[in-house]
């Protein structure tokens, strides 16, 4: 009963990563968007003198960056947080069954090996959403680049 309630709780952590994933990367694409607009739609007196519009072009981006590498800094730390809880509700759970049963059980044994995976994966599924966390922030990043060198020539 109780590892049914631990699988419960890593469906639901794993979800929760997914969302915050899907939501940063959701979140770079309007950031982008947002700076492809500026670019375009800027004031029609900044023709006359282009050199102005490039400025403002390129303090955006550099904001863009910035905010990116920003938000990517707090997306790790609560990926690392969600890692430790799971970690935190395996090993008390191992704990609650290993007080509940007696020595060397065939359940307290399994118990232990269940916490063990849960830890395992919870490492492992924290480290592949900061790469892919990294990877989001890096294509954003190079996108902006691209885009001021786009207007810069």
């Amino acid at each position: 009963m109780k590892l049914n309630y631990v699988t419960k709780q890593l469906s639901t952590v794993k979800r929760w990563m997914a969302t915050t994933l899907f939501c940063m990367l959701v979140f770079c694409m309007l950031a982008i968007a947002f700076v492809w607009q500026g670019a375009f739609l800027s004031n029609t007196s900044a023709i006359a003198a282009p050199t102005a519009t490039l400025i403002a072009s390129t303090d955006a981006g550099d904001k863009v960056q910035e905010k990116t590498s920003k938000d990517a800094g707090r997306a790790k730390n609560f990926i690392e947080d969600t890692k430790d809880k799971v970690k935190e509700a395996a090993k008390s759970n191992a704990s609650k069954v290993d007080q509940a049963t007696d020595n060397g059980s065939f359940v307290e044994r399994k118990a232990k090996r269940d916490a063990a995976t849960i830890q395992k994966r919870a490492n492992e599924d924290a480290a592949r959403t900061k790469e892919a966390v990294d990877n989001t922030k890096n294509v954003v990043e190079r996108t902006v680049d691209n885009i001021k060198d786009a207007f810069g020539k």
